[in-house]
């Protein structure tokens, strides 16, 4: 009953909900983590049992990413009458940090020190620039085919849950990919690639962004996002350029706001500046 039950829950979530493979992927790994570990069947397996399971996970972004996964099967298993009995477990509370972002003068200041009289550099410079220019994330840029962009408009069609959107590019990332594939020889669908020809990895990528900044390329993402909340953008304009399904997740960058805010006041109020 198992394996049937976990192909039906797969399928599940990876066409009906349309979740991206690695997400698909790590849910069934999970579930089937849980099943050795308490060694019953899983339609018999109560909170008691989830629990104890995950008191194994000290980590609570691990714990809460395990919980995601049991909450969707066990959801799954009392929607279409696996289950009468519906259980669902409370995530763990995690304390929200700011996402870490940089400002405009870090970034052109991290990437003037590339050489751009090579190929290479040039790719480089214009990867780092496509990145904070879109918001994208580095799967979805990767991914990215030169006919995606069109009239300096990027079609993102490799988003989380098989999403499609457009985000409008900056004219000086624009410029750096034009100065990137004029001097490219290589022909191929792909927009980022490596020495050989081949798509850039996402190990590749990482490397790029690190070594000029210091940062993920996901810093990146929240460099863009963070620019825009600052700038007066709309919160649900940011939403759709991030290709968040819940304006929830985007929440987050209002923090930076009032961050921003309340550091302007401290720096100007007149009151403010007696001590």
């Amino acid at each position: 009953m198992n394996n049937d039950l976990l192909v039906a829950f797969e399928e599940h979530i990876g066409i009906t909900k349309a979740l991206d493979k690695s997400t698909v992927s790590s849910y069934i790994a999970d579930i089937k983590q849980l099943h050795e570990h308490l060694g019953k069947e899983l339609l018999h397996i109560d909170s008691e049992d989830i629990l104890r399971f995950l008191s194994s996970f000290k980590n609570k972004r691990t714990l809460n990413r395990k919980l995601s996964a049991i909450n969707s099967f066990l959801n799954f298993c009392h929607k279409y009458d696996f289950r009468h009995k519906k259980i669902k477990i409370p995530m763990a509370k995690i304390p929200k940090n700011l996402p870490k972002y940089l400002s405009l003068e870090q970034i052109m200041s991290g990437i003037e020190l590339i050489d751009r009289k090579s190929l290479i550099g040039k790719r480089d410079y214009a990867l780092i620039l496509f990145l904070y220019a879109s918001g994208c994330r580095i799967s979805e840029a990767l991914s990215a085919s030169r006919n995606d962009i069109v009239d300096a408009w990027l079609k993102i069609r490799y988003a989380k849950g098989e999403k499609e959107r457009m985000v409008p590019l900056a004219p000086v990332a624009l410029d750096a990919l034009k100065a990137y594939l004029v001097e490219s020889d290589i022909r191929s669908e792909h927009i980022w690639l490596n020495y050989k020809g081949d798509m850039l990895s996402r190990v590749s990528a990482y490397k790029i962004v690190k070594k000029y900044l210091g940062v993920s390329p996901h810093v990146l993402r929240h460099s863009f996002a963070s620019a825009l909340i600052i700038g007066g953008a709309d919160l649900r304009v940011v939403q759709e350029l991030l290709g968040h399904s819940s304006l929830i997740t985007t929440q987050i960058y209002t923090h930076i706001e009032q961050k921003e805010l309340s550091e302007t006041v401290n720096r100007y109020h007149p009151l403010r500046s007696k001590t």
